[in-house]
Order: C-alpha cells, then sequence, then structure tokens
C-alpha cells in the first residue's frame, strides 16, 4: 500500500467513527416551568419566555401526556417514552409493596415526589419502572457534563442514578444533582429525604453564592428557594462548565408557577379569578426570571451561542371546583370532600371499611365525618383483604381492584355506578377488563392503550381510570383554556388550582425552543409533546436513546433548521355507548406511530372536545 493510499484509509477510518454532525459539540439546556399554560405566557407575565417563543420555535399545538400530572410527565420529558413504556403513570400509584420510607407505616399506597420513595421503587421493580436510558444518562456516557436542578421528585426522574451524585465536581460520573433536599437528611414531616449532600468546593462555592448551608424550604409563591437554586446554577455550575471546557447538558427544574397555583388564595371559594389572580402571575414572573438569570450566565460566560435552549412545561393547569356545575357554569354550593370517590365505591360495595395511607393505614370513622386526608383510600373489610384501592390524583383518580375470581365482578359494579355519577367526565378500563368477558359489559370506556398506558412497565397498573369533569368557569373573560375549571379529588379547596384531568386546558402545556439549531421566528403548529423532547435534544447532541417499549415521541424535525413538516393525522375514538348514553371520545392528533391527547371526555362534559 503506498503512503497515499494508507494516509487516506487512516483519515476514512477516522470518518467512520466520528458523530455524524460537523462542528463543535452543542450544548443543551431543558427549563421546566412547572404548571405552566401556554396562554398564561405573555411580555407582562413571562417576558423571557414570550421573546424565546417570538424569536424562536413556538410549540402553538403543545401536549402533556395523559394523565396530566407531574412524575408522569417528568418521565415522558427524561425517556421520549410514554407513560405504558416508563411505568411512572401519576403522581399517586398503589405499588403492591411496603413503601419503607412513610415512617415505618406498611403503606403499599403512595405520592412518588419524593427521593425516598423513588429509589424504592426503582429498588423494586428495576427496569419494569423507568427502564429506558434517559437523555441525561446517554448524554454523561457519551462524555457530555450533566448538571440537575430544582424541584424533588421530576428531577429526580430525569436519571434516578443522580442521586448517587458526589456533587463535588461537575465531571464526576452522575454529574451534579440538587434538588430542594440536598442537604437536608429529613423532609418536614420527619421522614428520611435520601437526597443528595453538597461536597468539597461545590459546598463551599453553593455557600459562597447563597449563604445558607441547605436551599430554603418551600413557599407560595416560590421565591427563596428558588433565588437559592438559580444563585447555586448561575455563580457556581456554569462558570464550572466553562472551566471543564466539555459539552454540557443542564436541565433546571422551576416548581413555580405550580406551586403557587395550588395554593392561589386570591379566590377561595369562587372560580373568578381562579388561578389567573396576582400571586399566580407573581409566580409565572418567579420561573421567567430564572430562566432569564441562566440565559444572562450563560451569555456572560461565552457558552451561549453554541447552547439550545428548550423550555416546557409539565401539564397545563385548571381552577378547582368542588362541586357539579349548572349548565352555565357558575357552582351553586361545593360539596365534594376529599376522597368522595373512595367514599362513594365504599358504599357501592356494601358500606366496606376505609383506610388512609396518609394515617398511617388508619381506619376512618367515616360516619362521624373522617376523610382521606389526600383522597387516597384501601376500601374493604380489613386492611390485608382489600376489595379496592383508590389513587387520588387530582383531575383523574385511579381505581385498583385486587387479582382474584371476583376481581372482573366487582370492578363492573365500581363502573356500573360510575356511568351514573356526575362528577366523571371520561372513563379508561384497563384492557385485560375488556378481554376477560364481554367487552359490552365496560361500554362507555376506552381501554387503556388508547392513551398509551399499556406497555412495557411492570408497575402495578389501574383497572379503571377516571378523569373529572371539566367546565368554563361562568364569568370569566380570559378564554376557554385559561377560564377551565375541573372538578378534582384534592384536600385543596374550590378556586385553587389542579391538574391531571384530559381536558385541553390540562393537556396544553407551554413550549418553546431557541439556540443554533432551532428556526428562527417559526410557529409549529404540528403536534408537539413532553414525549418529544428527549428525543429531540439526543438528536442534537449526536447520542442515542435505548430501553425498553414501542410507545415513543419523534425527533420534531420541523423545528430544526431545514426540517420540513410533517404529515399529521387526526382521529376521534369513540366508545360503545353505556345504556344511559354516556360514552368516552378521546381526540388525537399523530405523526408517524406518535399519539398526542387533545382531550377525552363525554361531550358536554369536557373543556376542548369539538363540537361534533
Amino acid at each position: 500500500m503506498t503512503l497515499q493510499r494508507f494516509a487516506l484509509a487512516a483519515i476514512l477510518c477516522l470518518v467512520a467513527v466520528l458523530p455524524a454532525f460537523a462542528g463543535p459539540k452543542r450544548n443543551v439546556v431543558i427549563f421546566v416551568a412547572d404548571g405552566l399554560r401556554y396562554s398564561s405566557v405573555t411580555p407582562e407575565t413571562a417576558p423571557t419566555m414570550a421573546k424565546i417563543r417570538r424569536d424562536g420555535v413556538d410549540f402553538s399545538n403543545s401536549h402533556a401526556v395523559y394523565p396530566t400530572l407531574t412524575t408522569a410527565n417528568a418521565s415522558a420529558i427524561a425517556t421520549g417514552h410514554f407513560l405504558g413504556d416508563t411505568g411512572d403513570y401519576a403522581n399517586t400509584l398503589y405499588l403492591g409493596f411496603p413503601i419503607q420510607c412513610r415512617l415505618g407505616a406498611a403503606v403499599k399506597l403512595t405520592f412518588l415526589e419524593d427521593d425516598c420513595i423513588l429509589r424504592t421503587v426503582k429498588g423494586h421493580f428495576g427496569n419494569g419502572y423507568m427502564g429506558q436510558t434517559t437523555l441525561m444518562q446517554a448524554a454523561r456516557a457519551a462524555g457530555y457534563e450533566i448538571i440537575l436542578v430544582g424541584k424533588k421528585g421530576p428531577l429526580a426522574v430525569q436519571w434516578l442514578s443522580a442521586l448517587d451524585s458526589r456533587n463535588d465536581d461537575v465531571d464526576g460520573p452522575f454529574g451534579i444533582f440538587i434538588d430542594e433536599s440536598t442537604n437536608h437528611p429529613k423532609n418536614l414531616d420527619g421522614t428520611p429525604t435520601m437526597s443528595t449532600t453538597l461536597h468539597d468546593q461545590l459546598a463551599s462555592d453553593a455557600f459562597g453564592a447563597t449563604g445558607a448551608g441547605a436551599p430554603p424550604f418551600t413557599s407560595a409563591p416560590n421565591f427563596t428557594q428558588q433565588a437559592y437554586l438559580l444563585s447555586v446554577t448561575t455563580q457556581a455550575l456554569i462558570p464550572d462548565l466553562k472551566n471543564s471546557g466539555k459539552p454540557f447538558a443542564m436541565l433546571f427544574w422551576s416548581r413555580d408557577p405550580d406551586t403557587t397555583q395550588h395554593a392561589a388564595t386570591d379566590s377561595v371559594g369562587t372560580l373568578v379569578p381562579g388561578i389567573n389572580g396576582v400571586d399566580a402571575r407573581a409566580a409565572i414572573y418567579n420561573a421567567d426570571s430564572d430562566l432569564k438569570g441562566i440565559m444572562d450566565a450563560l451569555k456572560q460566560w461565552g457558552m451561549a451561542d453554541n447552547t439550545d435552549v428548550f423550555v416546557v412545561a409539565d401539564h397545563g393547569f385548571s381552577t378547582i371546583a368542588k362541586g357539579i356545575p349548572t349548565p352555565d357554569g357558575a357552582l351553586e354550593r361545593s360539596m365534594l370532600a376529599a376522597g368522595f370517590v373512595a367514599l362513594d365505591i365504599a358504599k357501592w360495595l356494601g358500606d366496606q371499611n376505609v383506610y388512609d395511607p396518609a394515617q398511617e393505614n388508619q381506619q376512618l370513622d367515616v360516619e362521624n365525618g373522617m376523610r382521606p386526608q389526600n383522597g387516597d383510600a384501601v376500601i374493604g373489610l380489613s386492611l390485608d383483604h382489600p376489595m379496592a384501592m383508590v389513587a387520588a390524583n387530582g383531575g383523574s383518580d385511579f381505581i385498583y381492584v385486587p387479582d382474584g375470581a371476583d376481581k372482573r365482578t366487582t370492578a363492573k359494579r365500581i363502573f356500573d355506578k360510575l356511568l351514573d355519577t356526575p362528577y366523571v367526565g371520561a372513563l379508561f378500563v384497563n384492557d385485560a377488563l375488556f378481554k376477560s368477558g364481554d367487552a359490552k359489559d365496560f361500554a362507555g370506556a376506552l381501554p387503556m392503550s388508547d392513551v398509551n398506558l399499556i406497555g412495557h412497565a411492570s408497575v402495578p397498573q389501574p383497572d379503571i381510570v377516571i378523569g373529572f369533569r371539566s367546565f368554563v368557569a361562568k364569568g370569566c373573560k380570559l378564554g376557554e383554556q385559561m377560564c377551565t375549571a375541573e372538578i378534582a379529588d384534592t384536600g385543596l379547596q374550590t378556586g385553587q388550582g389542579m391538574h391531571g384531568s384530559p381536558s385541553r386546558a390540562d393537556t396544553r402545556n407551554f413550549m418553546a425552543a431557541i439556540g443554533p439549531d432551532f428556526k428562527a421566528g417559526f410557529n409549529d403548529t404540528a403536534p408537539v409533546g413532553n414525549v418529544d423532547v428527549a428525543p429531540t435534544m439526543a438528536h442534537i447532541l449526536g447520542i442515542d436513546l435505548a430501553g425498553p417499549g414501542t410507545l415513543k415521541g419523534r425527533v420534531v424535525t420541523e423545528a430544526l433548521r431545514g426540517g420540513k413538516m410533517p404529515k399529521v393525522t387526526r382521529q376521534r375514538l369513540v366508545s360503545p355507548a353505556a345504556a344511559n348514553g354516556f360514552r368516552t371520545v378521546l381526540e388525537v392528533e399523530e405523526v408517524g406511530l406518535t399519539r398526542y391527547f387533545d382531550a377525552a371526555g363525554m361531550p358536554g362534559r369536557t373543556v376542548g372536545l369539538s363540537a361534533r
């Protein structure tokens, strides 16, 4: 072989192992504004986000996955898979084994937004829960520095192994992980946090930036906690990224406006202004200021021009209605206390006992006014032999029926009663129940697979999913989605905020992007969702996401420079009508094999369903 041919062969071998893209490796930032509605972003409330939407890509047809809940959508953002694959179906789940993080109580039904609980769930189910390679995990394996900062629970879902970060150097094997529980051994209720601790120079830098040894606890609006997290990010972590000289992937999860919208006090007891008051606007501005601080720091350190920024919310939001609406959208009185579904089911099954997981499985004296604290309950003659379990998830509830000879009969007893209940908006039933007998037994419901809740995961699946009724509040003049109220199974009150329903107010989240790889001034009208964030950013970084399951998002190529608009199809799935006429309608849009949920429910009981 001649010297020239040898040199040519060596060059070709080198080219073969290089990434498929040219130029410097990109940095990526994902900023999550928890609970941010698309229409609540204005130049006044969120000037930074409004500018990104105007100057970059406006994902005007955005979608959360259903149920529209935080950890569920966090899993979609992390992996690019729908919930049937991740197993993170909702914020509160029946897990089927005791969670020892709960002060020793044998609780099998629990809220997931906790580092200790998430560690336990992952340890029990292995790859049956979050078995996919997350964006952050893949980026670290490819040599990118990883920074994860923000709200506990959904932050850990981005890469559960990062909970073992040494938090001493950005070049550590698990990058940097700082949530609100970092440096706090215990939660306020005394349970262990199992979060990270700051070490070495980073601990010193964080104290120098904030004057505090640990993040402040949550408030509404959440100014002080987020100010701490932002200061650490901009004054310690971003300079460290500059000094490392390596490309990076960062995710910052802002707890506001979600926290403040839940705790809204502007109109407790009334639907207007609901979550559209002064405090909520301050919370949106708070999140927007955090994003501006991060972008300003990237510019200060000379990294902005090589960084793609994706801003996303995990879900939309609605105002809580604790009662059945009149035809014009008013509430005559509030009547639905927390746990109303569980208490109804206990009656339907023959006045069974009700046990509250939030109160160490205490049996409730229902006749004397005791109620499930958070809506969750175990129902039956005894705690060890339940007939049903209810996981309350705000705008949607999960009903589980234990396996056994009576499973289908019990599920049908509950289902038949739900058909006649005015707080129900949509019904989904586990595919296994449809297949185990006459499918007509569950006329009025659609199978859970239609909303991608059946997939690879081995976490116990609910048997019935209720999507609660939603409507436009009387007297609100801000537009349909901003004025949506929803019935919710929660301890919060009428006029405060909630999400989780299949209404368009909850499925439409804020999404926008800007940077060297995104188009400028582009309105993307194709359906785009949280499930597309990881595939798109992985494409930009030149890395692959692996893992079990086929319920996947897509690369939003139409939003990237040189990309073309995809073909979009629309479907309207309609269940057979029940004897009383109830039926569940699901309106979806599809790009290839990726399905986006616009709204679902009984016509006349769900905001966002088309008039036909």
